[in-house]
């Protein structure tokens, strides 16, 4: 695909950009609807303040790209794959997320609010203050992720692993952990939340 290097405020509608390659280009608030990117490959890309609506990035991959303070909305990723990419701030609505391959990466402040995210690998992603809020994270695995201060309330974590993961500051009291894997480190958080008197 031949693409301009810095787009700024555009209507991007109906573009079938399906196993095309983009790299380097920038995005600045501009709108895409009803864009193909099944299986594009997208390295170093830029998307700031832009809203997608209705994509379509099936089997895409995203490597090196930055997707900052968008709104993603009833747009499709399925077996989608991200590698050292930052989200923040971002927002999934009523999106398709899994199977979802994500290799490290910065997804702080990031919404993924009653998102399926069932039996999706986030190992070591930064998820800090992020909104996980209703979303279903059963058998996902968080194991060594970055959740502090992470929303967490009336999520999903049956069979979740996260040992490892930061909880700083996550309100432990309320959440349903059961068959949760957790470390010795995070019972002791657990127990404190709801009242214990924790002693060595």
């Amino acid at each position: 695909m031949s693409a301009v290097e810095h787009r700024v405020e555009e209507r991007i509608v109906g573009a079938d950009w399906a196993l095309d390659d983009l790299a380097g280009t920038h995005f600045e608030r501009c709108e895409f609807v009803d864009v193909d990117l099944t299986e594009a490959n997208l390295r170093d890309c830029v998307f700031t303040n832009c809203v997608l609506g209705n994509v379509r990035a099936n089997a895409a991959t995203f490597t090196h790209c930055a997707l900052l303070h968008c709104v993603v909305r009833r747009s499709s990723l399925f077996d989608a794959t991200f590698r050292d990419c930052k989200l923040t701030g971002t927002q999934f609505l009523d999106c398709t997320l899994r199977p979802l391959h994500v290799v490290g990466g910065d997804w702080g402040w990031v919404l993924l609010r009653g998102q399926d995210l069932s039996g999706v690998k986030l190992a070591g992603l930064r998820l800090r203050e992020a909104d996980l809020t209703e979303a279903n994270l059963s058998r996902a695995d968080l194991s060594g992720a970055d959740l502090g201060y992470a929303r967490l309330t009336n999520a999903r974590l049956r069979r979740t692993d996260l040992r490892g993961a930061d909880l700083a500051g996550v309100e432990l009291r309320g959440i349903d952990l059961t068959e949760t894997r957790i470390d010795l480190a995070q019972a002791v958080l657990v127990a404190a939340a709801y009242g214990a008197d924790v002693r060595p």
